[in-house]
């Protein structure tokens, strides 16, 4: 098979992946193989081929966002997958015994194995993925249109759920890129009043266009009290706006895997009457089947780019520069 393969750690303007002949990988015992279709981009992948998550087993095949149809089972495999279409995720192993696994916050377990990171990843013809861990996805979308469901959408959902803001309440979203464009979808699907902070101006023409009640650059002009914050862009310089800008008990929600420092905070300005302030570590599954479930009902609508397999260091530059709308996905021939 083709893959796109990771050989050194470095900057994506350098062009990093190389497309490779790759032995097709066997499903071991629990595990399946499907035929990949196509594999959303993310920004943690920027995060592993650029080195700012702790250096990987190189080499290595990136991508978590991925959707194919399960051409083989490893022994022991149970749910009957063969021939049937499945997403995979970011998260895709965890200890299963400890606290965290126990209490459903497996998100969190310390023995956590992550897609395109510990394991190869989708940007490659097949992937394999413990059974367990396979999503059945929801009937009605296109395969391009259902991968970025299964990180920038599960991110997004987590957040939002975090974030604790009524029906009908107030949202303020900070960066408008790939998990914000599904947000604001689900948001508005709750009744919510939607604000959306972002600098770029074809993001708030695009934020403008799915109906965000407000858009614009300054926080400090939104123009009323947010029930709940998300802020999706990696800079810890828009925690405190952000925070200034809830209401009294007000939950803001941070939905990076990284971020920049974050500025001092005030106690009085920032924190004192009872704001929250939150992170979000991954998902669990059954935010995956929420979020399938949810996704099929509303229906969630994501704006993607389509790019070959091949063009995957063009995709993820473009993605860095902000130049996408929605989500950049790599189609897959093979």
């Amino acid at each position: 098979m083709q893959a796109m393969l990771l050989e050194r750690i470095a900057p994506i303007e350098s062009s990093p992946l190389a497309l490779r002949d790759w032995p097709e990988p066997r499903p071991a015992a629990g595990e399946v193989r499907l035929r990949v279709s196509c594999c959303a981009i993310c920004r943690t992948d920027l995060h592993v081929i650029e080195g700012d998550l702790p250096e990987p087993t190189l080499p290595l095949i990136p991508g978590h966002q991925i959707v194919g149809v399960v051409e083989e089972e490893g022994p022991g495999c149970t749910r009957g997958l063969a021939g049937r279409r499945v997403g995979v995720a970011w998260l895709r192993g965890t200890c299963g015994r400890c606290e965290f696994c126990a209490g459903g916050r497996e998100n969190l377990c310390e023995a956590s194995r992550f897609t395109g990171y510990h394991h190869h990843g989708g940007f490659a013809g097949t992937a394999v993925v413990p059974e367990d861990w396979a999503y059945e996805l929801p009937e009605g979308f296109a395969d391009e249109a259902v991968a970025p469901l299964l990180c920038a959408g599960l991110i997004g959902y987590r957040a939002l759920q975090r974030a604790e803001v009524p029906p009908g309440g107030s949202l303020g979203i900070f960066g408008f890129g790939s998990s914000a464009h599904l947000v604001i979808q689900i948001a508005l699907h709750r009744g919510c009043r939607v604000f959306v902070v972002s600098r770029g101006g074809s993001h708030q023409e695009s934020a403008k266009a799915m109906g965000a009640h407000w858009v614009g650059s300054d926080p400090a002009r939104i123009p009323e009290r947010l029930d709940g914050a998300i802020v999706f862009a990696p800079v810890g310089e828009a925690v405190p706006p952000a925070l200034e800008a809830l209401k009294k008990g007000g939950t803001l929600v941070l939905a990076g895997i990284t971020m920049t420092a974050t500025p001092p905070l005030d106690y009085e300005r920032h924190l004192f009457h009872e704001r929250t302030l939150r992170s979000v570590t991954a998902n669990t599954r059954e935010d995956g089947r929420e979020l399938l479930a949810l996704a099929a009902e509303i229906p969630l609508r994501p704006r993607t780019t389509l790019y070959p397999l091949a063009e995957a260091n063009r995709a993820l530059l473009e993605m860095k520069q902000g130049s996408i709308n929605g989500t950049g996905v790599l189609t897959v021939t093979g």
